[in-house]
């Protein structure tokens, strides 16, 4: 899955699947199978930035959880009732970091909203 994309062609990198995650060009990737984000060991790993894709945590304070493992801030990788959103190409350069939770709002949002700004100016 990793290997081929029908974008990006094919991966010309070493790709390697190990028993706890993947071998990326001799750099591991650990997997985490953990149902309370609070209890993977971000700080561990030295994460600073957490992609929360798995569409449970779509909340501020839900998302806060891997805050509690040691990450540093959260990306939420769908809309969020209550985190700001930032779309790359239309608001990103509004985002401070002074807030430690973020939507990037749908796959949706981040295909039309470019197009939108262009087409609006």
């Amino acid at each position: 899955m990793l290997k081929y994309d029908s974008t990006h062609g094919q991966f010309k990198g070493d790709i390697k699947v190990l028993a706890d995650g993947l071998e990326v060009n001799g750099k591991k990737v650990k997997f985490y199978t953990e149902r309370d984000p609070a209890n993977i060991p971000w700080a561990e790993t030295e994460a600073y930035y957490v992609v929360e894709s798995t569409g449970v945590f779509t909340t501020t304070e839900k998302a806060k959880a891997h805050l509690k493992g040691g990450a540093k801030k959260v990306v939420i990788s769908a809309p969020s009732a209550d985190a700001p959103m930032y779309v790359m190409g239309v608001n990103n350069e509004s985002y401070k970091g002074d807030v430690d939770v973020i939507s990037n709002a749908s796959c949706t949002t981040n295909c039309l909203a470019p197009l939108a700004k262009v087409i609006k100016r």
